[in-house]
């Protein structure tokens, strides 16, 4: 059935733009003719199989919210990862508009929005019309976040010519209006289908960035949409998450089981239905270590030196991995080891111990490959290593982030009593000692311990003001790149207007 539902997304995939000559002769062939009634179960599973290829794994959404941020950086190692520049322009903020994962990515997200529209051209019922937005409204909120444009189509509408284009404030609208008329209809569960507390968490980004996506220079935050990301948020706590003991189980292959804080999360079935989310790990381990990685994404130092020594989001032994292999979880820094405590090495026989100092080029061969603190947030799922189809869950949101949403709401209020009972909360559960007071600066910081690796460092740092700041391995960057620009093969649609300094 997956292999079905990708062949779907495929056929449909390049049709929402119609700005070349190869999407005009797709265009051609797809249209309200190839949904109907009798297939809307299958198109909306298609919907669901798209949303892999943006979001899942390290390399395109993810990429574009962490390797920009001061989370990942993608170092050259002599030849490894040089990739004509375009991992270097991304953490440098370098980029143009004919960067090809930027492009990539603006291209898949608005084809999830192409295919759930399809589904609401099939006469589905109200709870397939209600997923079937909420996916639609998923992607946009994406597209509207990085381009700060958004490209759409009404169900039926002929795709012959150009989409058309909501600009950020009538898509902030849209997307309010939309997901508060969708909630009803939506399930309450489980957390791998769109469900009613995935829509209220969306909402509250949605209210919580409101001002960064109207003027991404100086963001400003209402009252108003301050109370109704707090008020959505007691709406969710009213479903019962709490937060999870052991942190790592919120990503481990069982995390359908583990979790009590994931609200929604893509089912990935161990061996049968995948995706890519095993690049997750084999991004950043070494070649020599269990499973054999690509010795590309690091963290950097100063992040890493944010997290107190006893937090638990820091890492440690994990049962089912460190028994396996010696992996650790969280952050791998200093002398790998297998499973037995032998000491690993690189490629060139010295001591695979991975340091904290990284260069965005790396030149001594005796340090390129071990350059950089290495993260492993999801457990590794061994029983499934080989099929590349791993039995971890990716995950779109947890309480955990609501919680400090609604943190964020309350100390932009002026409610810092209240904001650090709650921070507090949740470094208790994690080991971390109790913070004394609360600021923006450190509540960003908490999110970031919080968070790490989950495709929100780009989003945070925008709305706090510290996105164009110099950090470790980058300079103090232009304002254009508060926004990506439209691509070059997607400006032929009139209806999109590149973004400002591009």
């Amino acid at each position: 059935m997956k292999n079905k539902y990708i062949f779907n997304f495929a056929v449909v995939a390049l049709s929402f733009s119609g700005c070349t000559k190869l999407d005009e002769n797709l265009n051609g062939q797809v249209g309200s003719g190839a949904v109907s009634s009798n297939n809307v179960a299958g198109v909306l599973g298609a919907t669901y199989a798209a949303m892999i290829g943006p979001y899942q794994a390290p390399w395109n959404w993810a990429a574009l919210q962490e390797v920009t941020s001061d989370e990942i950086i993608v170092p050259t190692r002599a030849g490894d990862w040089d990739d004509n520049g375009a991992w270097r322009a991304l953490h440098l903020h370098k980029w143009a508009p004919d960067h090809t994962r930027i492009s990539d990515v603006f291209r898949d997200l608005n084809s999830i929005s192409y295919v759930a529209t399809s589904v609401l051209n099939a006469s589905p019922n109200a709870g397939q019309a209600a997923q079937a937005r909420f996916l639609r409204a998923f992607a946009q909120f994406s597209v509207l976040d990085g381009w700060g444009q958004v490209p759409y189509r009404d169900p039926g509408e002929g795709v012959t010519k150009p989409s058309r284009v909501r600009n950020a404030a009538d898509e902030i609208t849209y997307l309010i209006s939309e997901l508060t008329a969708i909630i009803p209809d939506l399930p309450a569960g489980p957390a791998n289908v769109a469900n009613k507390n995935a829509a209220r968490t969306l909402l509250m980004k949605l209210y919580l960035n409101k001002g960064a996506f109207l003027n991404r220079n100086t963001p400003t935050f209402d009252a108003a949409d301050m109370a109704r990301v707090i008020s959505l948020a007691d709406e969710i706590a009213a479903g019962g998450y709490v937060l999870t003991a052991n942190y790592f189980d919120n990503f481990a292959p069982t995390n359908d089981v583990l979790s009590t804080e994931n609200i929604f999360t893509a089912q990935n079935l161990g061996g049968v239905n995948g995706s890519d989310l095993d690049g997750q790990w084999k991004c950043t381990t070494h070649y020599n270590q269990d499973p054999s990685g690509y010795n590309g994404f690091s963290t950097l130092s100063n992040f890493y030196a944010k997290f107190e020594a006893a937090d638990k989001r820091r890492g440690g032994s994990y049962a089912g991995q460190t028994n396996v292999a010696g992996v650790r979880v969280g952050f791998l820094v200093g002398q790998q080891v297998n499973q037995n405590g032998v000491a690993l090495k690189d490629r060139k026989g010295n001591p695979l111990a991975f340091t904290p100092e990284v260069s965005i080029i790396e030149r001594d061969p005796n340090h390129l490959e071990v350059a950089g603190i290495r993260v492993i947030k999801y457990p590794i799922d061994y029983a499934n290593s080989g099929s590349k189809k791993p039995d971890n869950d990716w995950v779109y949101f947890r309480y955990a982030d609501v919680l400090l949403m609604k943190a964020e709401a309350l100390l932009r209020t002026s409610q810092p009593a209240a904001a650090l009972t709650i921070v507090n909360s949740i470094r208790t559960v994690r080991g971390a000692s109790i913070l004394p007071s609360l600021t923006l600066d450190i509540l960003l910081d908490e999110r970031g311990r919080e968070l790490y690796w989950e495709s929100f460092r780009r989003q945070d740092l925008i709305r706090f003001g510290k996105f164009l700041a110099a950090w470790q391995e980058k300079p103090a960057s232009e304002a254009k790149y508060l926004l990506f620009p439209i691509p070059d093969n997607q400006i032929g649609n009139p209806n999109l207007i590149q973004n400002p300094g591009y």
